[in-house]
């Protein structure tokens, strides 16, 4: 079970590193095409809508109560009743979202004015964004029921294929604006088109993998069933939750909407930066741990249940430290190479560089927060990270206030940061204090390591890095070059660091990390 995890979270990590490969050549691509202009801002708001329902209904509430009930019924009970649970959730899941699918297609213009009060019923980007998000709204429907298929492949002990498939999200989005945006007099509705493709080709992959399992689901509704009701029952708070957490993005997006256009591209492609080490590491490590938690609690195993957090939360200090450090110093360098082409200019460069580094000091509570929130979910307790994410949600609504003004954008990404910290300090507060989670012995000398080592790091990129003017004026190849010669001589930094002060890759599995 201790190398298992490991390794499960090394293979999901590969996965979607494979899928943000491709999400940054997508990037670059639609960054050449669409620049920051109006058209792709609208573009933006059509699609975060569905995510935000995505992640409320799939990612959010129903997998962190689905993924344990289903792994309690795997240690408890016998396979026809899991297949009858299974059955029935898929059933009641999918009831659930044909009828929000098609009051969001219906309400497309009123979602629009709720998530963008800044755009005007006149402008352009209003029309075009409602039409938008009619196209792009279904996309909840067929998204959600490819999460429900990933948390029964999860749990049990599948990783690989859910993170794999996020990549036919990338190539449908890539081929619609290479190969058919011309065919729009609108170039940016190929975009809206191509994300509900990927919707319905997205569950079509996850089918046979399911069959392979014999969890191939038939649609049941039966709201009365006891596994049912408990998830239902744990939905109600983590829904709150999740709608705290969306409406976060959500207050970002409205405060955004007033400022001048290219602010959400410019936070868009900075947040997107910010998920690379999010999605390969941290949702790997979260999408994993969940199960292993709730394993661990079903068995009342305390001991090991602490430990596996203690050994996580050192692998969000290796992973999200250097991270971090890496996004602050090479914002610009970064995202020159990768955007810096047609119409993405240097202002859109500079302005997008800003909200990186804000949004980068958040970027270990980022990570962190993921697993301290599976902690409590694992112990079925789905109130009290609520209680915590309204206040955090509060703190951000009074940030953004303070900051918009002197920062613009870049204040929405501080605000956006300061509040996860402040999620993060409560909620290991409360687990320390409870005493579900027990440091282990090795603290401070781990500290000490990665002090060394990311002081290294830091010293070689601030010596070494050319300045910004240098960076817009190279050539594609140029600047490929110059930022993969900085992040190998960092990663060397690094590396050497840790080698030199004595942390092995043996002190970092479960089993030394518990003994």
């Amino acid at each position: 079970m201790k190398n298992k995890l490991l390794k499960s979270t090394t293979l999901v990590s590969g996965m979607t590193l494979i899928s943000r490969i491709i999400g940054f050549v997508r990037d670059m691509v639609l960054a050449s095409i669409f620049g920051a202009s109006g058209g792709y801002d609208a573009f933006l708001l059509a699609f975060k809508i569905p995510n935000f329902m995505r992640r409320l209904f799939a990612e959010g509430a129903f997998s962190q109560a689905f993924v344990p009930v289903l792994s309690e019924y795997r240690t408890s009970e016998e396979t026809p009743r899991i297949k009858m649970l299974i059955n029935k959730v898929f059933g009641s899941l999918s009831l659930v979202l044909l009828v929000v699918t098609f009051l969001g297609v219906i309400g497309a213009p009123l979602l629009v004015h709720l998530f963008a009060p800044g755009f005007d019923s006149e402008d352009d980007r209003f029309t075009l964004a409602a039409h938008l998000l009619q196209v792009t709204f279904p996309y909840i429907f067929f998204i959600s029921l490819t999460a429900f298929a990933s948390g029964i492949q999860n749990a049990h002990g599948k990783f690989a294929i859910p993170a794999l498939t996020p990549v036919l999200l990338n190539i449908c989005l890539i081929a619609a604006a290479v190969l058919f945006s011309s065919y729009f007099t609108e170039p940016v509705k190929a975009l809206g088109w191509g994300v509900l493709f990927a919707g319905v080709l997205q569950l079509l992959f996850q089918a046979p993998f399911l069959a392979k399992l014999s969890l191939f689901p038939r649609p049941m509704v039966d709201w009365r069933d006891p596994g049912v009701r408990r998830i239902l029952t744990l939905m109600v708070p983590a829904l709150v939750g999740a709608s705290v957490m969306q409406v976060n993005l959500l207050v970002d997006t409205m405060f955004a909407s007033f400022l001048p256009v290219g602010s959400l591209t410019w936070l868009f492609y900075s947040d997107r930066l910010l998920e690379f080490p999010i999605g390969i590491f941290g949702v790997a490590l979260a999408t994993v741990i969940l199960p292993h938690l709730s394993h661990h609690y079903a068995k009342k195993s305390e001991e090991h249940f602490s430990a596996s957090i203690d050994w996580a939360l050192r692998w969000i200090l290796l992973i999200g430290v250097p991270a971090m450090i890496g996004l602050i110093l090479l914002a610009t360098p970064i995202l020159t190479t990768l955007f810096h082409y047609g119409k993405f200019n240097a202002f859109d460069v500079t302005m997008t560089a800003r909200s990186l580094i804000a949004l980068s000091i958040g970027l270990v509570c980022f990570l962190a927060v993921k697993v301290l929130v599976s902690a409590f979910y694992a112990r079925q307790n789905t109130k009290f990270p609520v209680k915590v994410a309204i206040a955090a949600m509060i703190i951000n609504v009074i940030f953004n206030a303070l900051l918009i003004a002197p920062l613009a954008h870049a204040g929405l990404a501080l605000a956006s940061s300061l509040s996860s910290i402040f999620n993060v300090a409560v909620l290991l507060w409360v687990l320390l204090r409870q005493e579900i989670y027990r440091p282990l012995l090795g603290w401070k000398s781990f500290s000490l390591r990665l002090i060394l080592a990311n002081s290294a790091m830091a010293a070689v990129l601030l010596w070494f890095t050319p300045v910004a003017t240098q960076w817009l004026e190279w050539g594609g190849v140029e600047r490929m070059m110059g930022l993969s010669a900085l992040i190998g001589a960092a990663m060397l930094a690094y590396g050497g660091g840790l080698w030199l002060s004595g942390l092995r890759v043996s002190h970092l599995r479960l089993e030394s990390v518990s003994s």
